[in-house]
């Protein structure tokens, strides 16, 4: 509809453009935004402001004069307002042809189509394999696989990316880790080093590998090569409890891109020399350091050490020109809150091999602190005493954990409220929404024991002429709007939000009107309207990855 608008609009200054003679180039992009009140229409523009100076008019003058070029049957006035707004009424019949839509086309109602659909790569959690996922890793888990599911409904082909970062000294403290655990499981008395992994899980890991393994690790005798290999079984059983509760999540990714195979096929070396060909690396004191400062960083930083190992930097570098290589239009990668300094160096980087930095977007998802009864929750991977993905799922449900996490901006910190999460009431706001759908689809049966067959049809629009049938249908028809938004600004929590005004508007159109009544019309004409509701709810839970029940 914004778009719709912004090209009448722009229909009508061009017709006012040829009138006065002034060059097309002038003519500023148009913008169309959500008035911060009802009664200041659906629509806004400020154009007319926009346009006085070029023009030489008067912003109330120039609003009235585009007024009489918009002939369109969809509004139901046009308001010019100081300082020279133009606020947009929309028609109840359009919204009413919006309704039966709706109820046409159903799962499908809130997806945008494409001309030209842009291949898009979203890496995400990307958690380091040395223990299980915890909650930070499962906030990164929902806004990912939610913006991914936006970006898709908006018409883009979206291929969902894992980093999995097997290598370096972190690898090797989780195989030393393991391979300790493993002699004191058998009897010896080893001291355990501060630095090693101290969680319950390594415990878990080196029964897994006696279980599994002791024939095979029994014949290693290099202790460097136990512990090499203590570490390659960990990575697997960690990854793949990492996929375990991403599944039970509702989070797939198409790949799982290992650092590894990276170091193993030369791509590191190879782009290291590449970026030396072009002259950005310099040496200093027999380390290598990439001149990111000449790219906007605010400082340069070291990608070859002084005993020849890359970087962690390094292995970055590589793995986003692979992203390149395979072709992605644009890629998004949603990284810690502790990596914010991290972005300038990457994309210096990218800007000094050539590429456009438009096609990265590097998003921070922000930390998450844990409250049960008024108290953080303490958190720590290496002391073994945070609280992981898995026991958040299992204490509260995927649903509410994934609505929760979404639900405010990943730029900001997020309070997550466990005693909150869990309350079966209009309270929790997930419990809210599942109950706005479920109730619709109670009305449904009752009609059904009723005896009342429905018809998707809108009998009389006088039904409809009420004001809280109206403010929900505006809402309803702005739902392919607010996906396509959250999808453009790369902002999902907008959807949540969104959610929670359809199911407000429903409620009050409920408490005010009965649907099920001795008025054939009116019920078929209710019906229908809370059949909209009810697609609207479904689809976007399904965005968010929250299930929609029929009954609670």
């Amino acid at each position: 509809m914004k778009e719709y608008i912004a090209q009448t609009v722009g229909q009508a200054l061009t017709k006012l453009l040829q009138a006065k003679n002034i060059s097309f180039e002038l003519l500023p992009a148009i913008k169309v935004e959500y008035p911060k009140e009802e009664k200041f229409g659906d629509y806004a523009t400020p154009v007319a402001m926009e346009c006085a100076r070029i023009l030489r008019m008067s912003p109330m003058q120039i609003g009235q004069e585009l007024t009489q070029h918009i002939d369109a049957q969809i509004f139901e006035r046009i308001d010019v307002v100081k300082p020279g707004f133009i606020n947009i009424f929309l028609s109840l019949p359009f919204l009413l042809q919006r309704l039966e839509e709706i109820v046409t086309v159903k799962d499908d109602y809130g997806k945008n189509k494409k001309a030209n659909p842009r291949t898009v790569n979203i890496e995400f959690v990307s958690a380091n394999p040395t223990g299980p996922l915890n909650v930070v890793s499962a906030r990164a888990a929902a806004v990912g696989d939610t913006l991914a599911n936006l970006l898709a409904a908006s018409g883009d082909i979206v291929h969902r990316e894992f980093y999995v970062n097997d290598y370096g000294n972190q690898v090797l403290w989780l195989g030393k880790s393991v391979w300790i655990r493993y002699r004191q499981m058998l009897g010896e008395e080893v001291p355990f080093p501060e630095e090693g992994y101290h969680g319950e899980y390594v415990k878990d890991i080196a029964k897994y590998i006696h279980e599994n393994f002791s024939q095979e690790l029994s014949h290693i005798k290099n202790e460097e090569e136990i512990i090499n290999f203590c570490a390659r079984k960990a990575i697997e059983y960690n990854v793949a409890s990492q996929k375990e509760d991403l599944d039970r999540f509702n989070v797939t990714f198409d790949t799982w891109f290992h650092e590894s195979t990276l170091h193993q096929s030369g791509k590191v070396l190879d782009v290291y020399k590449y970026l030396e060909s072009l002259g950005v690396i310099r040496d200093e004191e027999g380390k290598k350091v990439f001149v990111s400062t000449q790219f906007g960083d605010d400082k340069d930083r070291v990608v070859i050490r002084d005993d020849g190992r890359p970087t962690y930097l390094m292995a970055d570098i590589a793995y986003h020109r692979t992203k390149i290589e395979r072709g992605y239009d644009m890629i998004i990668d949603i990284w810690g809150p502790d990596h914010h300094g991290y972005i300038a160096r990457l994309v210096g980087a990218m800007k000094a091999m050539g590429y456009d930095e438009k096609r990265f977007r590097i998003l921070i998802s922000q930390q998450v602190n844990l409250l049960m009864n008024g108290e953080a929750v303490k958190m720590s991977k290496r002391l073994g005493t945070f609280s992981t993905m898995r026991d958040l799922i299992e204490e509260i449900g995927t649903d509410v954990a994934r609505y929760f996490f979404v639900m405010r901006s990943m730029d900001s910190h997020l309070d997550f409220d466990i005693d909150l999460a869990k309350r079966q009431s209009s309270e929790n706001p997930v419990f809210y929404l599942q109950y706005a759908h479920a109730r619709i689809c109670s009305i449904f049966r009752e009609a059904q024991n009723r005896g009342i067959q429905y018809t998707k049809t809108i009998v009389d629009p006088e039904h409809f002429n009420n004001q809280e049938t109206i403010a929900l249908l505006k809402l309803m028809a702005r739902f392919p709007e607010e996906v396509y938004d959250a999808a453009t600004t790369l902002e999902p929590h907008r959807i949540t939000v969104y959610c929670m005004r359809l199911a407000q508007a429903y409620h009050k159109f409920y408490t005010e009107h009965r649907v099920l009544t001795d008025d054939s019309d009116r019920t078929q004409s209710y019906l229908t309207l809370c059949d909209g509701v009810r697609i609207i709810l479904k689809n976007a839970l399904a965005l968010l990855g929250v299930s929609a029940p029929e009954r609670m």
